[in-house]
């Protein structure tokens, strides 16, 4: 143990870490850059903040202030000591509603505060995008701003106070007429009082740079205003004062639409005389689906309050009017408006995948599958009637260094947000990066514009500063950070005496050859490396609470873990490519153990802005890291779950298995010999497989007509639940479908010409045989990928007559239906016959709206309550079955996030606490509080067997409850 740990260990109330997990969970934020720090501590208390910078001045090592990561410039990085104010220092200290002000700590979410102040009408102005995990401390230290700032400021605009420490541990409480000022800094101010007059550009984001004229006599001298923006430079923050503004009781959204950008931009500052909330724009590059939206090819996003939604309504049809528009919309309802925002909210990940941009070189493939982009020019602002101008001058800058970047962001307030396709994985790409950037600079500057606009200079913009403000002025702020920190210990290098904006830059340390993986990765050209660069950390994953239908990420939200988010485990993976930090490769055990609370849910694969696949990156580490080697035991008993079952039903001692598993000692030597937690109870099997009770319904015809569709016999469906297999056949056969099972016999043909496959297609013959088909999905998510590929392709040859056919395929059990719709064709990218597949996937609302689309169902009449399956929301989609709910007169929503069971997740040894947490935070809530008489829906085995074990509660798949009502209305019409 060094020195430097052992005295912040003894000396330190809070967590002291210089493991490898830690340090590589802090190399990055949410920009270009990358260092690997020291140490990470989370400070208890402000003592514990002043005891840090004692040590670390004794042994002159540097300490960089961090919140939730999201720093777009760098600043949130350091090669020293990195504070972590998120673990304890993170409370609501007060607020008062009177005097409308709140006393927070740095480490205090966005939206806890918001959330806090909402039952008194008040709120926290500034609103990044990252509102529901970027920080107070970090928001003042950036000076964050939002998409209200139009109406309510910048954070300067609202804070009030800040309790300080310098750098040699003076406690400061920074305020109006010099208050807390350090010495020497009003005799600096002084000193300029000319510069500081004059040396500032006139416009409302303007980020870059110290704010030292806040410290001019005619605006109050304000210590408290001129320290945010400083990055952490100045001093570190341990509570401050912050006031809260009236929130409008109502509220609407009007969208406008524009031909482009431009033209959205040159109207935007037209609309500011009308009082909007917010004037905020995006182009249809970053719209996946503009379903929601007026027609257009650039949108306004114009928020509009008032004490009634009466009175927003009419200003924002006000404003509709006053505006020349090639389509409108204005919404009201409060769901249609989160669904808007949600699209804005998404842009600042979405911008980091651009369209199909062509070529034949690495660099090309990769954006021709979807390019990279990236931050360096992410935030630049120009007075708002400047802003048409500025950006004909960007893109015509774009065009002549071969680039492309999709603008976005507060049109109302000249702040531009761009990503743009650079390469900075070859030297040239850098090379070109570095002259676009001094250009582009030179252009910002020729508008009268600030480098930064919200999120900072760090370490991407601070060394153009003097092409905006001087070298003179540049001088002044370091003469500035001198006088609050004189022996240069907090987060050096950003905004005075930087390091070059090319340097230290998080792809430099990845390997430049393409890593030997199992999945194909076609979203990303087969590089798993451009895979884990998907991350970007915007951190969407670390919300402390899943909004809506949202899944993603429920390990976060069950521990607090950094290490256990989406971002955490792709930093741990980007670092185990680098080999710098995390040096064993695929075999290491901080990865692994990251990994491990990984549910994978598949929830980040469509929840995180960029579609990071973390359930996909877990199998292929899960792969190559036990290769070879001894594996766990929930992998065997658990991961070839198929082959365990299959071999009960060969020799029909289900019976006796359950009656094993119902006594204690038995039970409690098989949950220990396989891995399994011993909090939990085996499932029954069932008795009669679903197989052999069609094989002997197949005996009784029960009709010929209508089309024919395969229904996929999944693991679950054939041995723990068939009635759900049973209820099926029934609802899809009072559709009119025709409906067999999957083939399951090969044979040679007699010419011995290679092997043929005979299957009767007759839906009630089938052929006996002892080969079945499987998803292979227990062997993917326990990374058994070799066993994974030969389930597969024994799958496919099964079922390649079938493919020869238009029959569909309906998969019963959502994990099975995702795993065939995209682990198949991803783990079999070299077999046609894998995508073939997986397109004709259906899952049981898909099958009945596309292929019975006239056929009524019976109407149940209840309300339901239950849970979306992760899989089904993250890639199958469940708009069908809604529509099939409502057809049904089953009304209510389905809770979002995730049961926590997840496969074998839930039942591993050591997972228990983690998968109750899961349950805990949605669906068991909304199942203790259902209505009496409420369905409870769950059509995955997993979500149901959670829903019995922990609230004894029998949750149905959808099949069943519509079968019932066949019955039901049979019987009545009877």
């Amino acid at each position: 143990m060094s020195e430097l740990e052992a005295e912040l260990r003894k000396a330190v109330q809070g967590e002291v870490r210089f493991d490898v997990t830690a340090r590589a969970l802090t190399t990055m934020d949410a920009s270009n850059y990358r260092r690997v720090p020291l140490g990470v501590v989370a400070p208890h208390d402000a003592d514990d903040v002043a005891t840090v910078l004692r040590v670390c001045r004794d042994h002159m090592v540097p300490v960089v202030a961090r919140g939730g990561g999201t720093s777009i410039a760098g600043q949130a990085t350091g090669t020293g000591i990195v504070l972590d104010f998120t673990r304890h220092m993170n409370r609501l200290v007060s607020l008062d509603p009177d005097t409308r002000t709140a006393v927070v700590q740095p480490g205090l979410v966005l939206d806890r505060l918001q959330e806090a102040a909402a039952p008194h009408g008040l709120r926290f102005g500034p609103d990044p995008s990252t509102h529901s995990r970027c920080t107070l401390g970090g928001m003042i230290g950036n000076n964050s701003c939002g998409s209200h700032s139009v109406a309510w400021g910048t954070t300067a605009d609202s804070v009030r106070e800040l309790d300080v420490i310098s750098a040699r541990g003076e406690r400061l409480r920074l305020g109006q007429d010099w208050a807390g000022a350090p010495q020497g800094l009003r005799e600096l101010v002084d000193g300029e009082l000319a510069r500081l007059r004059t040396g500032f550009p006139e416009l409302p984001r303007r980020i870059s740079g110290y704010a030292l004229d806040a410290l001019l006599p005619e605006k109050g001298a304000d210590v408290a205003r001129s320290f945010c923006g400083s990055e952490g430079t100045l001093g570190i923050l341990t509570e401050a004062v912050v006031r809260l503004v009236e929130a409008p009781r109502a509220r609407a959204l009007a969208v406008l639409g524009y031909g482009d950008e431009s033209a959205a931009a040159e109207a935007a500052a037209g609309l500011l005389p009308y009082g909007p909330l917010t004037v905020e724009g995006m182009a249809a590059d970053l719209v996946p689906s503009a379903e929601l939206l007026p027609r257009g090819g650039a949108w306004l996003f114009v928020e509009t309050g008032g004490e009634s939604e009466a009175e927003a309504r009419a200003r924002a049809e006000a404003i509709v009017r006053a505006a020349d528009v090639i389509g409108s919309t204005v919404v009201t309802d409060p769901d249609g408006q989160r669904a808007l925002w949600r699209i804005r909210e998404d842009a600042s990940g979405t911008a980091t995948r651009l369209a199909d941009g062509g070529g034949t070189s690495p660099l090309e493939r990769s954006r021709k599958l979807g390019g990279e982009a990236w931050p360096g020019w992410e935030d630049c602002a120009v007075p708002p009637h400047r802003l048409g101008a500025y950006l004909r001058d960007f893109r015509a800058l774009l065009t002549a260094h071969g680039l492309r970047g999709t603008p976005y962001g507060h049109f109302g307030d000249g702040c531009i947000h761009v990503r743009i396709d650079f390469d900075l994985l070859t030297e040239s790409g850098v090379a070109a990066f570095r002259r676009f950037s001094q250009e582009l600079a030179e252009v910002v500057v020729a508008h009268g514009g600030s480098l930064s606009g919200e999120h900072g200079d760090g370490q991407a913009r601070a060394e153009l500063l003097p092409k905006m403000y001087g070298h003179d002025m540049v001088r002044l702020f370091e003469r500035a950070k001198g006088v609050w920190d004189p022996d240069d210990l907090l987060n050096p290098g950003m905004l005075v005496r930087p390091a070059p904006l090319d340097t230290n830059l998080r792809f430099s340390v990845l390997p430049r050859e393409p890593v030997d993986v199992a999945f194909g990765y076609p979203a990303d050209g087969g590089d798993f490396s451009a895979a884990v660069r998907r991350c970007v950390g915007v951190a969407k994953c670390r919300t402390t609470s899943a909004a809506g239908p949202a899944v993603m990420c429920p390990s976060f939200r069950a521990t607090g873990e950094e290490e256990h988010s989406t971002r955490g485990r792709a930093r741990l993976l980007h670092e185990m490519l680098a080999g710098e930090l995390v040096t064993d490769g695929w075999r290491s055990t901080e990865v692994r153990d990251a990994l491990d609370l990984c549910l994978a849910c598949k929830g980040c694969r469509s929840d995180c802005p960029v579609e990071v696949d973390m359930a996909t990156y877990k199998a292929e580490f899960l792969h190559h890291h036990y290769e070879g080697r001894r594996r766990p035991a929930a992998h065997h008993s658990m991961g070839r779950l198929p082959q365990w079952l299959r071999l009960v039903a060969r020799t029909r001692t289900a019976p006796l298995v359950n009656a094993l598993a119902a006594v204690r000692p038995f039970a409690w030597v098989a949950k220990r010999l396989g891995g399994i937690a011993p909090e939990r109870d085996i499932p029954r099997l069932a008795a009669r497989t679903f197989s052999r009770w069609w094989e002997r319904r197949a005996k009784a015809p029960v009709g010929t007509g209508g089309d024919l569709v395969l229904l996929w016999p999944d693991t679950f469906t054939e041995h723990l639940s068939p009635s759900v297999g049973q209820a099926a056949v029934r609802v899809l056969e009072a559709a009119g479908l025709r409906v067999a099972l999957p083939p399951t016999v090969r044979w040679r043909t007699p010419s011995g010409g290679g092997e043929g496959v005979r299957v009767a297609m007759d839906p009630v013959s089938l052929v006996r045989g002892r080969e079945r088909v499987c998803c292979g999905l227990t062997y993917v998510s326990t990374g058994q990928l070799d066993r994974a590929r030969a389930v597969l392709r024994r799958t496919l040859d099964l079922m390649e007559p079938v493919l020869g056919t238009a029959a569909p395929v309906v998969v019963l059990e959502p994990s099975c239906a995702a795993a065939l719709r995209s682990d198949l064709p991803e783990l079999l990218h070299d077999d046609p016959r894998a995508r073939r597949l997986a397109d004709r996937v259906l899952t049981f609302a898909e099958a009945l709206e596309r292929l019975a689309p006239d056929w009524t169902p019976p109407r149940v009449e209840r309300s339901v309550v239950g849970q979306t399956h992760c899989h089904q929301h993250a890639v199958l989609g469940d708009t069908p079955d809604r529509r099939l709910r409502e057809a049904a007169g089953l009304s209510g929503e389905l809770s979002g996030g995730c049961c926590g069971l997840a496969g074998n997740f839930g039942f591993e040894k050591g997972h228990y606490e983690v998968s109750v947490a899961c349950a805990e935070e949605q669906v068991l809530p909304a199942v203790r509080g259902a209505q009496e008489g409420a369905v409870v829906l769950a059509d995955g085995f997993s979500c149901r067997t959670q829903l019995e074990q922990l609230a004894g509660v029998r949750g149905r798949h959808l099949a069943e409850v519509l079968v019932e009502g066949l019955v039901e209305g049979l019987g009545s019409s009877g």
